[in-house]
């Protein structure tokens, strides 16, 4: 027993360091692509993204693939300057297997705190954002204000996608 316990402590540490070592890989990755959005560095912030990757903006209508969201996004690193998001909060989360990993982050951005969210997978050895989230958050004692800000362009909105007819699920 007593050659067992060191053995036990060594065997935990090291899984506890190994996770610690890619949480930080995670969100270095995370923090070079908020500053690449801040620095207009296009290749740079696209090749973080997987090949299949969604993004999901704050506009109901912004559910865009990888292709898509370079389409958006193209004239504002061309300018020189797309979007300055500094995280303030973030939170990693592993696979049993260590190769799929999911975040929430509070962001300073130019609409306030945001929160974003996603997915990123180990491909080939890089760690690549798969999906993104990106919304803005709403104090709770502010959440009438703000339905009633939105309200009616989402419901124009809900009337379009009502008639389109039921959800449609997009792979």
């Amino acid at each position: 027993m007593r050659k067992i316990l060191p053995l036990l402590a060594l065997l935990i540490t090291t899984a506890v360091n190994a996770q610690a070592d890619k949480t930080a890989e995670i969100s270095r990755v995370l923090d070079q692509w908020h500053q690449d959005a801040a620095a207009a560095n296009f290749d740079n912030y696209f090749s973080a993204l997987s090949k299949d990757a969604m993004f999901i903006g704050t506009d109901p209508g912004e559910n865009w693939t990888k292709d898509a969201f370079i389409s958006f996004a193209k004239p504002f690193f061309d300018k020189g300057k797309a979007w300055d998001f500094k995280p303030l909060e973030r939170h990693i989360y592993l696979s049993d297997d260590g190769n799929i990993a999911w975040f929430d982050e509070l962001l300073d951005t130019w609409m306030k705190i945001c929160r974003g969210s996603g997915v990123l997978r180990k491909q080939n050895g890089e760690w690549k954002i798969a999906h993104y989230v990106l919304s803005m958050t709403v104090p709770n004692d502010n959440t009438n204000e703000v339905i009633k800000a939105k309200a009616a362009y989402e419901e124009r909105y809900i009337e379009k996608l009502k008639e389109i007819g039921k959800p449609q699920e997009k792979n």
